[in-house]
């Protein structure tokens, strides 16, 4: 009667499932095992329990009934020992395989896979190596699961050697032909960038499954062999969903967004493939990459359908796919409808915000993450920094700055170059500098954030200086790191150096240049006051200038009271961007200096007809976590009167030192005595008042303006911080103006 009733428990056991109810199940049968067989139960029903507890999770019971076993044979030490090496309790696993009186193939394969699953790829082959030189001369031979397991931790060590190694003794252990051992060669030898032995072993593996086209077409796209993969895959019988899955992905990330776009259309309309997470994962990347906001609408309707509008990755990526194509309320919905958000559903949209000019919003979202009880990692940090460094928003990342002190992801890269970038666009360029030596490793995103930080303080020979050092260390400049010396040499004068730059930019280091690049060129010879060769360099362009291009030489064109060039910078401006006030404002300045006031008044209408509109210029400051924002002849503010007061106290002041209010900014045909009263209240100075009264006299007073200082304006500033003495440092819609004791630091060059 007690053989049976083993032998039925034992069956029972062997078809619990390894759920919740598999848990129920086992510790079920264990307590009738209990009540009704009356001796001892024999060690291989034992064995089935114990593999039944061990598969549902429940470890410590297993574990308790291995030391109450009277007779535990090797299947039962092989049974807890792979236990403990799924769950990576190495300490644990490592004394038991040290106790066991023998081992097999099964012992040293679950040691390999514990080490492995760990991270520990080294100590999996030091484990390999023992099963090799097993104790007692009994060779204890390697079995397929032994050398899967060897082939993925070789990939893991990234060990060309051992990976070969391996390989020639699975073709010495006659396994070659099997694609369980196949498939992890070829995904070792692409990963390791061996695509030609990768090749090979696909090539002579007899009976191809679906599992290896999979592998060799990874491997072929990760080694952006785009065509060879194509081939691979229209030449395949069989498709399942991890195929199509892999096109996409791979060609999205060879950046053949459109194409991947065609894959899927065609995988939706196979028949029997099934569409999970990781298949809308990374179409959904693919629509942003390339802003198809249409077909991210079509994508997003389909996930509803299919129900996975809840599955956090496909949420995750919908909120990216809707911040890349500039639908930022769409991303924010998709967020808010979200039962169940992680770290990468508030990443998302924290980075989304900060990529669609909304910092402040960037921040607000980022203070809800904590509330839901979210801790944010080094990425989320590093990107609610960056959007207040584009907001210019010290007092917050300060803050942010010292919360990655407490949590101690201040060391991570993400964090320190938002932090150097911080610095350098909040104007503490000392500051940044300072973060940049305290780190221990410098990427190009580091050593381009300080260059571009000197660069907008107009600081030529310590950009210059930095970006030689840079290039010594070995670090690779891009496009970015470029932009930042190419206008460090432009603010300073430095033309043959700028000039030398870009065309080392292109036949060094092989960059294409962009219009920000070709923007700086023009600044740089316009600046100068070289417009006739900004203009020749402006016809061997490939292409015209964009809007920038143009209204930089009009700009420059004023300054240097050249009309003509300044018309036709003007009438290829308004052919490029019709809408852009810049032609209008300018070319009234040129006229206005030459008290052609029918010219300005013409211009004038013609804004009226085209409903153009110049944007309004404004200061802000920020004081007690709050921005006061100025306009010219502001009256709104409740400290008005206080600060009216003070600003003729500063003209009292300032005339009396010499000041000379330059009128040429003033577009209007009034008396001079009126232009310098509208000087006198620009918003600048405005807000320089307020400063004055309210920040403390230790503290240095920060300006932000939307426009870039008008000439009156920044010589007026110099006067002040020599009358006050007080450090002000301005901010304006080019770079950085540090006014101290009557000196600026752009050199009067701006």
């Amino acid at each position: 009667m007690s053989r049976p009733l083993c032998n039925h428990y034992a069956a029972l056991l062997s078809s619990s499932s390894s759920s919740a109810a598999g848990s129920r199940i086992s510790a079920a049968i264990h307590c009738l095992i209990l009540r009704t067989i009356p001796h001892a139960p024999p060690t291989y029903l034992l064995n089935h329990l114990l593999t039944a507890y061990a598969r549902s999770g429940r470890l410590a019971r297993a574990r308790r009934l291995f030391d109450a076993m009277p007779d535990p044979n090797l299947f039962t030490r092989n049974a807890l020992l792979s236990a403990l090496a799924h769950a990576r309790l190495l300490p644990d696993m490592e004394r038991l395989f040290a106790s066991m009186p023998d081992r097999d193939a099964v012992s040293y394969n679950a040691l390999i896979a514990g080490f492995s699953g760990a991270g520990a790829p080294t100590r999996a082959a030091g484990a390999y190596r023992a099963l090799l030189l097993a104790e007692e001369g009994v060779r204890v031979r390697p079995s397929r699961i032994t050398m899967s397991g060897m082939v993925m931790a070789a990939s893991a060590l990234g060990d060309r050697a051992l990976g070969r190694q391996v390989h020639c003794q699975i073709l010495r252990l006659g396994f070659g032909a099997y694609a369980f051992t196949g498939s992890p060669l070829v995904d070792m030898y692409a990963k390791m960038g061996l695509i030609g032995d990768a090749k090979r072993v696909f090539d002579e593996m007899e009976g191809r499954n679906v599992v290896m086209y999979n592998t060799m077409i990874t491997g072929l796209l990760r080694c952006r062999m785009v065509a060879e993969a194509r081939g691979l895959f229209e030449a395949m019988a069989d498709r399942d969903s991890i195929t199509w899955t892999t096109m996409v992905t791979g060609l999205t990330q060879n950046g053949l967004q459109s194409e991947a776009l065609d894959v899927f259309r065609r995988m939706r309309a196979a028949a029997g493939v099934g569409i999970d997470q990781y298949t809308f994962g990374s179409i959904l990347t693919a629509c942003g990459a390339i802003a198809a906001s249409e077909e991210g609408k079509q994508i997003h309707a389909y996930v509803i359908r299919t129900l996975y509008d809840d599955n956090v990755f496909v949420g995750s990526a919908l909120v990216d796919m809707y911040s890349k194509c500039r639908s930022i309320r769409s991303a924010e919905a998709v967020l808010r409808r979200m039962t169940c958000r992680n770290i990468v559903s508030w990443t998302a949209m924290i980075v989304g915000y900060g990529q669609n000019g909304c910092g402040e919003e960037a921040v607000r979202v980022f203070s809800e993450m904590q509330r839901d009880g979210i801790k944010p990692d080094d990425f989320t940090l590093g990107s609610v920094i960056s959007s207040c460094a584009n907001l210019a928003s010290l007092e917050e990342g300060a803050q942010f700055h010292c919360m990655a002190l407490v949590s101690g992801l201040r060391p991570y890269i993400t964090v320190s170059n938002a932090l150097v970038t911080l610095y350098g666009k909040c104007g503490s360029i000392e500051d940044a500098h300072r973060l940049f030596d305290e780190m221990t490793f410098h990427d190009q995103v580091s050593w381009t954030a300080l260059v571009s930080g000197y660069a907008q303080f107009g600081k030529a020979k310590e950009t210059i200086d930095l970006f030689e050092k840079m290039l010594s260390k070995g670090v690779k400049p891009d496009g970015v790191t470029f932009i930042g010396v190419l206008s460090a040499c432009s603010r300073s004068g430095l033309v043959e150096k700028g000039r030398s730059y870009f065309q080392s930019m292109q036949e060094d280091h092989g960059i294409v240049p962009l219009d920000d690049h070709y923007t700086c060129m023009i600044d740089l010879y316009s600046r100068s006051g070289r417009l006739k060769e900004a203009e020749e360099f402006i016809r061997q362009m490939p292409r015209c200038p964009d809007a920038i291009g143009w209204a930089t030489l009009l700009s420059s064109s004023r300054l240097r009271g050249d009309m003509e060039t300044g018309k036709w910078a003007a009438e290829n401006l308004l052919k490029v961007d019709p809408q852009n006030p810049a032609s209008y404002v300018l070319l009234c300045s040129m006229h206005a200096s030459k008290g052609e006031w029918s010219e300005v008044a013409q211009l004038r209408r013609g804004m009226r007809d085209r409903q153009v509109k110049k944007e309004p210029g404004c200061s802000w400051i920020k004081y007690k976590n709050k921005v006061y924002i100025f306009s010219a002849d502001d009256q709104s503010h409740p400290f008005s009167r206080t600060i009216y007061e003070k600003l003729q106290w500063l003209n009292s002041k300032m005339l009396e030192e010499g000041y000379k209010p330059d009128v040429s900014s003033v577009l209007h045909d009034v008396a001079d005595s009126e232009k310098v009263q509208m000087l006198s209240n620009h918003s600048e100075k405005l807000a320089i008042a307020f400063g004055l009264i309210f920040v403390p006299q230790e503290m240095q007073i920060q300006i932000v303006k939307n426009l870039r200082v008008c000439v009156d304006c920044h010589n007026a500033t110099k006067f002040i911080s020599k009358i006050t003495g007080r450090d002000i440092l301005v901010r304006d819609a080019v770079r950085f103006h540090k006014f101290s004791n009557g000196i600026c630091s752009c050199g009067d060059f701006w």
